[in-house]
């Protein structure tokens, strides 16, 4: 299995089609496999490079939790990147992946051709409740183990409208959630969902960010429209999409959609003509000043 060695620990890849790099990074509930839909699309075009996260077999899984953070995550996704040469490299996430893209960007905008922020931000309206959230839900994977813990996590409110809309869809997401790891799951949870940074805790950050970002979100994913919203206000070269009827695990919920909007969004980065608002573009009123 092709993997690449960051640390000590071993991080399983899947590469897929010629081109320009995509890098996917999974969310909290996902893997590679996550990424299926966007794989066959962007593939015909791109270098697809799908990875699974420190935690997630065939990754390892380190058992001490102080191998599980935000940043190392930051800089397993930059040496991963770098290991394979993809540097700048278009960078998409969704929900855990989309926070790790936007950090990745502010750290090592270099490494970036642009960013895709999907379902990113859950925690910015009240960091402490997320972070006590995130010690219940890790709790309950310890407790439960993965099969249980998978059916309560996959309820949650942001899928419920997956589960209605494709509910064949949504039993495959949870089936696939159902086999990761639990202890990988809990130490994810906790350490690095539970002690990240939100995206209102960076803001003063945004406005420094000069990689082209795309972020998406659903608008019925509650707990990460205002952060989208906040993101696109404070990142100079940041568009912002919502597709409608929505919940949270967009790229599998409404897979077309999602895929040609950020193909449109890829495009228009590699032509140049996706471009910073005016100086002036968020100005109150209806004339200029």
């Amino acid at each position: 299995m092709p993997s690449v060695s960051i640390d000590g620990v071993d991080l399983y890849y899947e590469e897929t089609g010629e081109g320009l790099p995509l890098v996917l990074c999974h969310e909290f509930a996902g893997d590679v496999r996550s990424w299926a839909p966007q794989v066959r699309y962007f593939a015909r075009r791109y270098r697809a490079i799908a990875y699974n996260a420190r935690g997630y077999p065939p990754s390892d899984v380190p058992e001490d939790p102080s191998a599980y953070s935000e940043e190392r995550h930051v800089e397993d996704v930059a040496e991963l990147i770098r290991t394979l040469g993809l540097a700048p490299a278009h960078v998409c996430g969704l929900s855990m992946g989309g926070n790790l893209a936007l950090k990745l960007g502010l750290k090592y905008p270099e490494l970036c051709r642009s960013l895709v922020v999907a379902g990113a931000g859950y925690g910015s309206a009240d960091p402490d409740a997320f972070r006590a959230s995130a010690g219940e839900t890790a709790a309950m994977f310890e407790r439960d183990g993965m099969a249980a813990a998978a059916d309560v996590y996959g309820r949650g409110p942001s899928r419920l409208r997956f589960m209605q809309k494709d509910p064949r869809g949504w039993a495959e997401f949870r089936d696939l959630l159902a086999e990761h790891s639990a202890i990988g799951s809990a130490l994810t949870m906790r350490g690095v969902q539970g002690t990240r940074r939100a995206v209102s805790e960076v803001v003063d950050q945004l406005p420094a960010l000069q990689v082209p970002t795309l972020v998406v979100n659903g608008d019925e994913d509650d707990l990460s429209l205002e952060a989208g919203l906040l993101m696109k206000r404070a990142i100079p070269n940041a568009g912002l999409v919502i597709l409608p009827n929505t919940g949270h695990t967009l790229n599998l919920e409404e897979p077309a959609l999602f895929n040609q909007v950020v193909a449109d969004f890829l495009s228009l980065v590699e032509a140049g003509r996706w471009v910073g608002r005016p100086d002036r573009g968020m100005e109150q009123g209806l004339l200029p000043r």
